[in-house]
């Protein structure tokens, strides 16, 4: 292991013409990783590691090109080089994670073997520690994954879960030293026993195998309070996959925590084995803890459905009993069939849908999802799982594919990073303007805008202040104003007008006004409260041809006008009936 303020070439000037006025920054190389940690965005490309500015101004870049003494040997020393000057190697990252709370950002990959760095996480040119070692995948190439956890021992340690591919046939021998374990746990600091980076613990060193050997392909992986969620497909030779969730429970020590795995099989909406997991993100909020995965239907590019699925712990049942991972692997152990978990909705079927983004805004889910072709698209998605239409938020101009996982801007939270092979962009959420009145703004069904009422414009809530406003409801409804006509037993006819509307202020002057040809359509003294008014008809009788009414309502600054049509009563029977 090697600790040393290294000498680094960082790459100013040039690049900087890379940043594009329309939201977006032009990389060299093709996109290896990107991270996202509050303000800042680490992208790390074949042969540079950028460091940008939330709006992707750069702030500087790091070459990965340099000059590697020793080969594959435990004190081999590598030393960046300029772009001008020769080199003999280069750093080729496979994992990039920010960890915020100690201030660095981990960087491990390959050169001729494993090999990672921590950097600053503010100053990617100050390389705090360095050292010749696996962590994480061996191979430039790999469904692999590799993310930050937190384990509750006397205090809470963060370590480094890497799942690494499994293959069936074993790789050519080679003079680096590779570990194939499917999952461990890794530290990531000094402190922690057995140092930095280490996957030893004080008492025993677990690892999660598969087993039986095989074919297995990380897609990914996040942790919620103490429980680990991990998936992966597993393949095999009949052309059947196999979709599989793992659970663990950061508790007591590395050993324990890689001991409690639970697993379960997720199924798709038409239960085919040829289905492949392309893509996922965990929607904020719960209980219940609710994921989003984009699926292949046929194990190819084309035929893609987005799922929901309900993927909340058990809480009971026993521990390290999976038929295809297993911890303490003795030939003897118990070996039981994963529970099986079916989607609660089938919510979009795109072709080639490439990646998922899913969000919580208000009562609503949001999904923002990119394809083979250089499209994202938005999709909200209420509490009963209603759809709205979907609405393309960008589309490149050539068909370019969108890199698999996405991330949401965190310091405006107005913003999706969209990555291409070379190129990332950041797309409004929204396109609030585009709408110019309040029926069109609602028609939208987009939970981000809201009607500012004073400006009269469509446009995001935190740009209307100290202005009552109007957007959707918490449900998905075709209608902003409906209607319901009720005749009782005396004859009497009531109609009943209900908005359908949330509101940024209590509305203190919410009316309606009903008029028709008539001299006096209602009758007087009816109270008249959000969202919904009443007109008791002084008529009991329809004209035979119907009647026209326009009912005018006040919702805070904004007027609203609904133009109904009233049809005879007499031939109706049964209860009310609503129109829409």
């Amino acid at each position: 292991m090697i600790v040393l303020p290294a000498l680094l070439f960082i790459l100013w000037g040039e690049e900087a013409r890379c940043l594009e006025e329309n939201g977006g920054f032009t990389f060299d190389g093709d996109l290896r990783h990107f991270a996202v940690a509050t303000n800042t965005v680490y992208i790390a490309t074949a042969e540079t590691l950028y460091q940008l500015s939330h709006d992707l101004t750069l702030v500087q870049s790091l070459t990965q090109r340099g000059i590697l003494k020793g080969g594959c040997q435990m004190d081999a020393q590598f030393s960046r080089v300029s772009e001008t000057d020769e080199r003999n190697a280069t750093f080729s990252v496979n994992m990039l994670l920010p960890f915020v709370e100690n201030k660095t950002l981990i960087s491990c990959g390959v050169i001729e073997c494993g090999y990672c760095e921590v950097l600053d996480l503010k100053n990617i040119s100050n390389v705090q520690y360095m050292e010749n070692i696996q962590v994480g995948s061996p191979r430039r190439s790999s469904a692999s994954i590799g993310f930050l956890v937190n384990v509750e021992e006397t205090t809470t340690e963060t370590y480094i879960l890497t799942a690494i591919q499994q293959y069936e046939v074993k790789s050519t021998k080679s003079s680096c030293s590779w570990k194939s374990e499917a999952v461990q746990l890794r530290n990531t600091n000094h402190k922690q026993y057995g140092t930095i980076f280490s996957e030893i613990s004080e008492f025993s060193t677990d690892v999660i195998k598969r087993c039986p050997q095989g074919n297995a392909e990380y897609v990914d992986g996040f942790q919620i309070s103490l429980t680990i969620y991990l998936f992966s497909n597993l393949p095999s030779s009949d052309t059947s996959n196999r979709v599989r969730l793992i659970w663990l429970e950061g508790k007591t020590d590395k050993a324990q925590t890689l001991r409690s795995l639970r697993g379960a099989t997720l199924s798709i909406s038409d239960g085919g084995r040829g289905s492949r997991l392309l893509a996922s993100s965990v929607i904020p909020g719960g209980p219940p803890v609710l994921w989003s995965g984009v699926f292949s239907v046929d194990g190819g590019p084309t035929d893609t459905e987005l799922l929901l699925f309900d993927i909340s712990p058990p809480l009971t049942g026993g521990t390290d009993e999976d038929p295809d991972f297993c911890s303490v692997c003795s030939t003897d152990r118990i070996r039981l069939p994963p529970k099986t978990l079916k989607p609660t909705a089938v919510l979009f079927r795109q072709k080639s849908m490439t990646s998922v983004l899913a969000v919580r805004h208000k009562a609503w889910m949001v999904f923002f999802i990119g394809t083979g072709d250089g499209q994202l698209i938005k999709l909200a998605v209420d509490k009963n799982y209603h759809t709205t239409c979907p609405r393309v938020l960008y589309r490149a101009t050539d068909d370019r594919r969108v890199f698999p996982k996405m991330h949401l801007d965190q310091v405006d939270l107005k913003h999706v990073y969209l990555p291409f092979r070379n190129q990332m962009k950041r797309v409004p959420v929204s396109k609030c303007s585009t709408s110019t009145n309040v029926q069109d703004c609602w028609s939208a069904q987009d939970p981000y805008c809201v009607w500012c009422g004073t400006i009269k414009s469509c446009t995001f809530e935190d740009d209307c202040q100290a202005s009552d406003w109007l957007s959707i409801p918490d449900d998905s409804q075709q209608k902003m104003v409906s209607y319901k006509v009720v005749k009782d037993d005396t004859g009497q006819i009531t109609l009943n007008i209900q908005t359908h509307l949330s509101v940024g202020q209590k509305v203190s002057n919410f009316a309606c006004k009903f008029s028709a040809s008539s001299s006096k359509l209602c009758r007087d003294g009816l109270p008249q409260q959000f969202p919904q008014c009443t007109c008791i008809l002084s008529n009991s009788t329809l004209p035979a041809g119907g009647l026209h009414v326009t009912v005018k309502i006040r919702v805070g600054t904004t007027q609203l006008s609904k133009a109904l049509k009233l049809s005879n009563c007499s031939d109706i029977e049964g209860p009310p009936t609503s129109v829409l």
